[in-house]
């Protein structure tokens, strides 16, 4: 028969007062004696409170924010027997697992399914899991959640490009009347700041993870067999068996081979963390990531160079598309160097020599600073796949099916790891059909297209088909193009450079693509990647009221020119009747 324990402040052994930062149980929950409860502060540091005793957590009578002192009621346990430490049965939940690591000699951690990885697609797929009822351990090399993309990533950099663009936009209304002193950067303050959203948004998915029951374990995981984990941490390891598992574990730059060891040839990580402002700053990959840290450290006063293997900027866009960037970079960069590949660099007391060769012509320059951007490649390399039969091809990605999951039938696969498109927002919806289909859902993907962005000035964005992709496969296609220089918005804004291109399937109307390149692409193209998701014609995107002046009318007003209808353009009868033909 139960018995109903109350837990007090007093039941831990500290005098004073402390308030309450974080609960780690909810009502209903099984735990463990000596599991965490509450994340407090004191005066002097935080404090991690344990339950004294095994049982179920039933009424909880504080909230975060409290002031515990005295003999302060914390929560009611119902204290049986049935509910012994989790080492002694097979049937406990990761919540019940004890916050430290197991050495190598204790039982395993049982789990219904393991997630190895913590960033969007992982902390995604363990959640959703968590919802769905399953036992689910998380498992992040790093010390906190969010992988690449909030931690080295899309976040720190759209930090960086937000003052950026504060920046150009100061400089720019001058020529408005509206003049500003030149700014100041403060780096420090400036890192702080970036330190600190990124910080915010890591202690909200570890509340997040922790609110679901979900054990989240630090260290790095390598199979032992098809349904086990051994996981590393220091001079520690532990075993976690599964039924299920999600392989979520991301992606790593690239490295060119035989690059000197120095300081001031760094990849992309370390770019977003420098200490000084290179004034002579060389970009090696003019993809997406080189040109966003290019167009922030350009704002802040570097001198760019750009180097380039294709024949133009961000290469699995359409040139076209590009081509505005590229007329308005050129402007402002030292150089944009396309069709050209690197020799060599040379480290010397003043900076790196670079040299590199456009055809049959070889230069050489001399930077402070030398970024490698040179794409990614998947984290599969350390996993011990074979010892669980998982299948990967040459480059390292692992194949899935539409369910995502693996050749084998309980260990799915989900981001960077399964290949490209290399992007976040495409592994959280990956982690989400997995989690459903370990659980027993019918869910796989299904989806038509995903959305691309670059965050560069100006942004390019693109949704669908290509005008490349089109051409490869023998897809018959009709382009309309409405330039923003006929755009009131654009012109309000000093910024008629961009344009929205759109691709139809002539016969009936039919969205097949779409890019847009200039201020706010990465907001506008959502409405695109729906309109294609849902067969949306010309006729009926015409037919959607936008508002003005906005940016957004261009959409409309792209697919108006393949209609025939266009008003704010001038389009000889001619050419209207062989768009629409």
């Amino acid at each position: 028969m139960d018995s109903i324990a109350e837990i007090r402040w007093t039941d831990i052994e500290t005098k004073g007062t402390a308030v309450i930062i974080e609960i780690l149980v909810n009502t209903g929950m099984m735990l463990d004696e000596g599991q965490p409860l509450l994340i407090l502060k004191s005066e002097d540091n935080e404090i991690e409170f344990r339950s004294p005793v095994s049982g179920k957590v039933g009424q909880i009578h504080i909230g975060i924010g409290d002031q515990l002192s005295g003999n302060d009621l914390i929560l009611t346990l119902a204290s049986n027997s049935q509910y012994p430490n989790h080492n002694s049965s097979e049937e406990s939940t990761p919540s019940q697992i004890p916050s430290k690591q197991h050495n190598s000699n204790s039982v395993p951690i049982r789990a219904e399914l393991v997630v190895i990885g913590g960033g969007p697609g992982g902390y995604t797929a363990a959640f959703r899991a968590a919802d769905l009822g399953i036992k689910t351990v998380l498992i992040e090399r790093h010390s906190k959640l969010g992988g690449v993309c909030l931690n080295v990533g899309c976040i720190p950099s759209k930090a960086l490009l937000h003052l950026a663009k504060i920046i150009d936009e100061a400089s720019l209304a001058e020529a408005w009347g509206l003049k500003y002193p030149k700014p100041e950067l403060d780096l420090e303050g400036i890192h702080s700041w970036k330190s600190g959203v990124v910080s915010r948004l890591n202690t909200g998915l570890s509340s997040l993870g922790k609110k679901r029951g979900i054990k989240i374990l630090k260290g790095s995981a390598s199979f032992i067999s098809p349904n086990s984990l051994e996981i590393k941490e220091s001079d520690t390891t532990s075993e976690v068996h599964f039924d299920n598992a999600i392989i979520a574990t991301g992606s790593s730059p690239n490295q060119l081979p035989g690059l000197p060891g120095d300081p001031r040839i760094i990849n992309s990580t370390k770019a977003l963390t420098l200490k000084s402002i290179p004034r002579r700053f060389l970009i090696i990959g003019g993809g997406v990531i080189g040109m966003e840290l290019a167009t922030a450290y350009h704002a802040f006063g570097s001198e760019i160079t750009i180097i380039e293997t294709t024949d133009h900027l961000i290469a699995s866009a359409d040139s076209d598309l590009v081509r505005p960037l590229e007329d308005y970079v050129r402007s402002r960069f030292k150089e944009v160097y396309l069709n050209t590949n690197l020799l060599s660099l040379k480290p010397t007391k003043k900076g790196i020599i670079a040299e590199y060769s456009r055809g049959d012509i070889r230069e050489q320059a001399e930077f402070d600073q030398v970024l490698v951007a040179i794409g990614r490649r998947p984290n599969s390399k350390n996993l011990a796949l074979d010892k669980a039969g998982i299948v990967i091809d040459e480059q390292g990605f692992i194949g899935v099916d539409k369910q995502q999951r693996t050749n084998l039938e309980h260990i799915f696969a989900i981001g960077d790891v399964t290949g490209n498109p290399m992007l976040a927002h495409k592994a959280a919806y990956e982690g989400k059909i997995a989690a459903e289909a370990a659980a027993g859902q019918n869910s796989s993907k299904n989806t038509r297209v995903i959305p691309f962005v670059a965050y560069t000035d100006p942004e390019v964005a693109w949704v669908g088909k290509t005008e490349t992709e089109l051409k490869a496969e023998e897809i018959p296609y009709e382009k309309s193009v409405f330039p923003w220089v006929a755009s009131g918005r654009s012109l309000t804004m000093g910024r008629s450079e961009g344009m929205t291109k759109l691709l139809f399937d002539p016969a009936s109307g039919e969205i097949l693509g779409a890019g847009i390149v200039g201020a706010n692409a990465s907001e506008l193209i959502a409405q695109m990647g729906l309109s294609i998701e849902t067969g949306c014609s010309a006729k009926e995107l015409t037919q959607t009221v936008h508002p003005h002046p906005t940016l957004s009318e261009s959409l409309s007003m792209a697919a108006e020119i393949f209609e025939g209808t266009v008003t704010d353009l001038f389009i000889p009868k001619s050419k209207r009747t062989t768009q629409q033909n």
